[in-house]
């Protein structure tokens, strides 16, 4: 049996710890389904709900980058996003394709690159692919990839939630 003082106390240190984060009641992480990837896409947030925002690859091409032309080619894309809140606005995986659907190459394009001198809503980049030839095409994965949060692990307390899908990358089946 343990003395009052003990048990009167109980309450108390259950409050201390769980204030203190060493509790994980409560916090938990899940990450959101990759959408279908496209050559134009809604963008969706990690619930899967549309945010009114556009994406769409204008075009592409394979030529040498301006700044290193001796690395050979380089896929050159331009990129679109209708909707999009210039300070704010989302960002999504581009990924060069063969023809299968196998990501060759990828990284993330925000709505914010999009400041073309002849369309504000339009941008460029670069993919670099270890084998340009095999390129059938470029595509953009729907899901918003601007925002991720504190995870548990990072934050027990305040962290937890949906968190976007992992970023695309090499070898990715889209």
């Amino acid at each position: 049996m343990f003395p009052a003082r003990v048990l009167a106390g109980a309450p108390l240190a259950l409050v201390i710890l769980a204030l203190s984060g060493c509790s994980s009641w409560g916090c938990t992480d899940t990450t959101a389904e990759r959408g279908k990837a496209g050559v134009r896409v809604q963008v969706v947030d990690t619930s899967g709900r549309p945010f009114g925002v556009t994406a769409e690859v204008v075009d592409w091409r394979l030529e040498p980058h301006p700044q290193v032309p001796s690395e050979g080619d380089k896929v050159h894309f331009h990129f679109r996003f209708d909707g999009a809140d210039e300070y704010s606005g989302p960002a999504v995986d581009a990924c060069a394709v063969d023809k299968k659907r196998v990501a060759l190459g990828c990284q993330t394009v925000y709505s914010s690159q999009a400041f073309g001198p002849d369309d504000p809503l339009t941008g460029d980049d670069w993919l670099a692919v270890e084998h340009p030839e095999q390129v059938a095409e470029v595509l953009l994965i729907p899901n918003d990839q601007s925002y991720h949060g504190r995870t548990c692990e990072q934050d027990i307390k305040d962290g937890g939630g949906l968190h976007p899908p992992e970023p695309a990358g090499r070898g990715d089946q889209l």
